[in-house]
């Protein structure tokens, strides 16, 4: 029988369109393979991937997610072997070894592990990502178990923290290796009276991942504070600290804060991927008009830009993507941030430190004496950086700040209130995008719904139609929530004549929603609820996030 192209197969399965694939096929490096090259340009999943390769090669694919592995395998295929060819043991049955790959087609590891094992294997597919969890699991779990209680009663605890070998050590790595492997934002290290919780943030919502005998935390604690360079003996003040991480070829940043709790020293380590920073304008969700509009925003040659929204809502990756896209050599941008969570090329940067007395305000006053013609200040928190940065775009400079306020119409009450005058709002401000995170549907198990009654009504409140709706059933590959990943919703004003009118007489916010509604001004609930019928997301998640201020 003839074998079907790997290509033509993903076109027939409407996968792939006919130009995309004669695209890759043109683009692509020639020793990569095209399922590869497909993948790197998110034309498809991996999960499809594997559907399409199962039918083409015959060979079944396996879901690793709860699967009922036989933990006394793991000796036959070590570690560095797994790991490197992306190959977990599965079951063996007589003379024959089951084996998870990424790529059932590599003979020469299948000859290897024929070699090393004895037996003879058969294959299966599986997700990358599942085999390195897998992996991570539970190769590394044995690891760092072993040896810990000798650790325990070791005399010289310090030495044992210090050394990079060391139980604790192997725990913290796998740790964060794991984290980075799962895209989690943030490692939770929880005391509590008996145990301790390890939790990760993944798409914005907190999972517990392992629960660890209290007698692990002190030197797990140590590990951390050594590599984050914070005072190991002082666990009484809360504490900040920068570690850089090497994970496979790139670095990720890790920012570690400690709080004394009532337990021990509760530690949060945020994860800042430097080698997936989001730096393309285009790619953080912005729908067309938007797009246009936050461009044109950012060219001007003076004025405030301001990006709000709470904590953990992306405001520094749309930041760092507009420097980004102002960044080249006839530009002098210069940034003031508390902390520095991105090292851009070319930008120069300014880390606040209260203890030398460089605050925002101090800072902003010696940023305006070094001829710059974009400034960005990390957040503005007091009414002194408010009126420094009002008065640095007075005098000729693109500002680009972020805000804590939830919604772009509330930002300007809450710089009224914070004490600025409203004629200097009014002559200053030019911009204000307030901006939210919500979960995508997952890819790999979104399937068409009816749209529910309520669901109905909300759009139509909205003066929208639904007939149809994406949602997620739940599979390995999204851990059964159903959401992969997040994507951005938006809500742009844009200060023009009669807003700045308005915001000097000191209308109020009804009188300057009626302007931005006349304006065209998409609010956050209405991009959400486009992004529900472009199949993106659920609209219970857009009501998650974005309930209407008015």
């Amino acid at each position: 029988m003839k074998r079907v192209r790997l290509g033509d197969l993903l076109v027939q399965q409407g996968l792939v369109t006919p130009e995309q694939l004669q695209q890759t096929l043109a683009e692509k490096d020639p020793v990569q393979k095209l399922g590869d090259a497909l993948l790197q340009r998110g034309y498809i999943t991996e999960q499809q991937l594997i559907e399409v390769l199962e039918v083409q090669l015959g060979i079944p694919h396996v879901s690793l997610y709860r699967y009922p592995f036989d933990e006394s395998l793991f000796h036959l295929i070590p570690k560095e072997t797994a790991k490197r060819n992306l190959v977990v043991p599965l079951k063996k049955q007589g003379e024959k070894l089951y084996v998870a790959m990424s790529d059932p087609m590599d003979y020469f590891v299948i000859n290897d592990l024929r070699l090393s094992t004895g037996f003879q294997i058969e294959t299966l597919i599986a997700i990358k990502d599942d085999i390195l969890r897998t992996i991570n699991r539970y190769y590394d779990l044995q690891e760092s178990f072993e040896g810990w209680e000798i650790e325990k009663e070791a005399v010289q605890e310090d030495e044992a923290v210090q050394d990079s070998d060391s139980p604790a050590a192997k725990l913290v790595n796998q740790i964060v290796q794991y984290a980075i492997g799962q895209k989690a934002s943030d490692i939770h290290i929880d005391p509590q009276e008996t145990k301790v919780v390890i939790r990760y943030r993944i798409d914005g919502r907190l999972h517990t991942e392992r629960v660890l005998p209290k007698h692990m935390y002190g030197m797990l604690t140590a590990r951390i504070k050594i590599m984050a360079a914070m005072d190991i003996t002082e666990q009484r003040v809360p504490q900040d600290g920068r570690i850089k991480f090497n994970y496979e070829f790139y670095q990720v940043d890790l920012r570690v804060s400690s709080l004394p709790t009532i337990h021990g020293e509760k530690l949060v380590l945020r994860l800042l991927d430097l080698g997936n920073a989001l730096n393309d304008v285009t790619k953080l969700g912005f729908n067309s008009l938007n797009l246009q509009r936050f461009l044109s925003l950012i060219q001007n040659p003076h004025g405030i830009v301001l990006i709000t929204g709470p904590t953990g809502s992306g405001k520094s990756s749309t930041l760092y993507a507009a420097l980004n896209k102002l960044n080249n050599e006839d530009v002098n941008i210069i940034t003031i941030e508390d902390p520095v969570e991105y090292q851009l090329e070319g930008v120069n940067q300014i880390q606040v430190n209260t203890n030398t007395g460089m605050t925002f305000g101090t800072g902003l006053r010696s940023i305006l004496r070094q001829d710059p013609n974009v400034i960005m200040v990390g957040e503005i928190r007091d009414r002194e950086t408010a009126e420094i940065t009002i008065r640095a775009s007075l005098t000729g400079h693109l500002v680009l700040s972020t805000l804590h306020t939830n919604s772009a119409i509330g930002t300007l009450t809450r710089l009224i209130d914070m004490g600025i005058e409203p004629f200097l709002l009014a002559s200053s401000l030019t911009g204000i995008v307030s901006q939210r995170l919500i979960r995508r549907v997952c890819r790999d198990c979104r399937e068409e719904q009816e749209a529910t009654k309520r669901e109905k009504e909300i759009f139509v409140e909205r003066g929208l139609s639904i007939e149809k709706v994406q949602r997620g059933r739940g599979c390995p590959v999204c851990n059964m929530t159903g959401y992969k990943g997040r994507i951005a919703i938006h809500e742009l004003l844009i200060v023009d004549r009669e807003m700045r009118s308005a915001i000097a007489n000191g209308d109020s916010s009804p009188k300057l929603r009626e302007l931005a509604v006349r304006n065209n001004t998409i609010f956050l609930l209405d991009d959400g609820l486009l992004k529900v019928k472009q199949g993106y997301t659920t609209t219970e998640e857009v009501l998650r996030v974005a309930t209407e201020q008015q």
